[in-house]
């Protein structure tokens, strides 16, 4: 199987980083990016690099368009007008694009479509640690399904719930930097160093999160297991609660959802 990425910025290169870190054959994965210097890192690993985007898509089986959202329209007409899609799985993972969109941008003169779906994992992707959320606009292809396990765990969700599994996963890496921040900028307030406080931190968020993945885990019942009466712990949650901390968080990920019409 080869996969060409479609636009190497941040999510596409993190795409690009899991998916050779998983062991894929580096000359299997084909990119094309406007940017040479974006894709020189993943040609020195021995990725393939198309001298366009035509010819990307069509030297794969599965397509990922990870291009701004207001280009996506263009690129995918570009393609369909150079190549035939018929066989191949294109899959966008660009913000705010419909399947009902996809479908159009997608179709060829007689009106036939690839295997359309839309994923949406987070940066963590590089690192083989992104949750992604894919939702089959068409048919389910395994291809695609395949491809985004090699860079986390995939979750299928159906389109109407995707804006708020977006606001937990891909607006929540941003969320969970900004308490391990605040918890650093903490922990510096106590004496500890900034780096040595923000190991110490990253590693009990990575600790509480291996916890919580446990089966039958639930985040209330690891709490009461450090939270002894009259102890720290609980001076520290009730602290925190007084100044807003679970509304503070339920507000941020609700302001991540579009406007309702």
């Amino acid at each position: 199987m080869k996969i060409a990425i479609i636009g190497v910025g941040a999510m596409g290169g993190a795409i690009a980083s899991g998916i050779l870190e998983s062991g894929f054959p580096p000359s299997d994965l084909i990119l094309s990016n406007p940017t040479r210097s974006k894709i020189e890192r993943f040609a020195c690993r021995g990725a393939t690099v198309a001298e366009d985007n035509v010819q990307a898509a069509a030297a794969a089986d599965v397509v990922i368009l990870a291009v701004k959202p207001w280009l996506l329209e263009k690129v995918a007409g570009k393609i369909v007008s150079g190549t035939t899609l018929t066989g191949k799985a294109v899959v966008s993972v660009a913000a705010g694009i419909t399947g009902a969109e996809l479908c159009v941008y997608l179709a060829d003169k007689e009106g036939n479509i690839p295997d359309i779906a839309i994923a949406m994992p987070n940066t963590a992707a590089a690192l083989g640690k992104s949750i992604t959320f894919l939702v089959n606009v068409t048919c389910p292809d395994p291809r695609v399904r395949a491809t985004f396990e090699r860079v986390g765990t995939v979750m299928t969700v159906d389109e109407e719930h995707l804006p708020a599994a977006m606001a937990l996963a891909s607006c929540g890496i941003a969320f969970a930097m900004r308490y391990m921040r605040a918890a650093t900028e903490g922990g510096v307030e106590l004496g500890i160093r900034a780096m040595e406080a923000q190991t110490i931190v990253a590693r009990t968020v990575e600790g509480a999160a291996a916890l919580l993945l446990q089966p039958g885990a639930h985040a209330e019942a690891e709490i009461d297991k450090v939270t002894t009466p009259g102890g720290l712990t609980i001076r520290g949650l009730n602290a925190m609660e007084a100044a807003g901390f679970t509304p503070a968080v339920i507000a941020g990920h609700r302001a991540c959802l579009p406007p309702s019409d």
